[in-house]
């Protein structure tokens, strides 16, 4: 089941029957079957087969769950430092013989938060609220230190909101909010998500589309060195922003810091696994405000983020190193 993007918390008699808030997870969503025969195979959204990848969770839920058990819930990764580590998951599909030495050095949970069939009953069908108290059941033996968390929950929108604002320090990057009379209905966007954003500025150091008709923005800074990096890249600009950027935007030569063709994940997407960012490199003298979530790794934000104006006010030195967004 997918959630729809929402830009407030709403209140609790927004859903049918109450609404249930939860932490947004910044992980990888899986699918856990146990079945008849007590084997364990962990799915992702795309229906591949996470077993190998995360070796300790596929045991977890092994020891915590019996057979005929299906649940839905996200792995992740806490650092040392509390906050939620992203690029530890990554290394997961791409360490390969290493994936095994990962599980001893930088164990992951599984983060629980409904359950879909017990004892070959199919719970879908049941409203949220029974769901939850059946999957509090099924968990409520499972020892503080198993890597199997049951997801929190709230009912007030009150203590929502605080959650809202403190949990992306941790990492977390906003809410999910669900009826409590709800439906799992797989496929379907029935849940809604809220994102923590921030406004903060950086350089216009690439479009894609050209510079006379820019239909996206290549996003740097520069670090302490001096040196402009890589830092995100914006969604389609709207038609008015387009227009007004046009006019501002100058074709650069060829002692633009960066590399004519940008390689994968340099500007969205995960390393590896997606081809190479062809744009037009500009003179990267234009500074705008955009408006980004807490989900950022190797220095850069990993999700698209919204252009919201130009900012001529400010020279591209004058900006925030980094990712630091004071």
């Amino acid at each position: 089941m997918a959630a729809t993007a929402i830009d407030r918390v709403p209140d609790e008699a927004a859903c049918p029957g109450g609404c249930r808030y939860e932490p947004k997870w910044d992980g990888f969503r899986a699918l856990a079957v146990v079945n008849d025969k007590g084997g364990v195979r962990l799915w992702s959204r795309r229906l591949k087969s996470l077993n190998d990848a995360f070796p300790e969770v596929v045991l977890a839920v092994f020891d915590a769950l019996p057979p005929g058990t299906v649940v839905d819930g996200e792995i992740v990764r806490w650092g040392r430092d509390g906050r939620l580590d992203f690029a530890a998951l990554q290394r997961r599909h791409v360490a390969g013989r290493r994936r095994r030495e990962l599980a001893l050095t930088e164990p992951c949970h599984y983060v629980v938060f409904d359950v879909l069939e017990t004892g070959g009953t199919d719970h879908r069908p049941r409203p949220l609220s029974e769901r939850r108290n059946i999957l509090e059941h099924l968990l409520s033996g499972v020892p503080d230190t198993s890597p199997i968390v049951l997801c929190p929950q709230l009912r007030d929108a009150g203590e929502a909101r605080v959650w809202f604002e403190i949990l992306p320090a941790q990492g977390i990057e906003g809410l999910v909010v669900k009826a409590a009379s709800g439906r799992y209905q797989e496929g379907r966007r029935g849940w809604w998500k809220v994102k923590h954003r921030t406004t903060t500025e950086a350089v216009v150091g690439g479009v894609t589309g050209g510079a006379a008709a820019p239909e996206t923005l290549i996003l740097g800074r520069h670090r302490p060195d001096g040196r402009l990096r890589v830092v995100g890249r914006s969604g389609p600009l709207p038609p008015a922003a387009r227009r007004e950027l046009a006019g501002l935007l100058t074709p650069a030569g060829d002692d633009h810091p960066w590399p004519a063709v940008l390689p994968p994940g340099w500007a969205g997407g995960l390393p590896g696994t997606e081809a190479p960012t062809p744009y037009v490199r500009v003179v990267p003298d234009l500074v705008v405000e955009i408006s980004v979530d807490a989900a950022a790794e190797h220095g850069r934000w990993r999700h698209s983020v919204r252009y919201v104006r130009t900012r001529t006010d400010l020279h591209p030195m004058q900006i925030p190193k980094d990712l630091h967004l004071e």
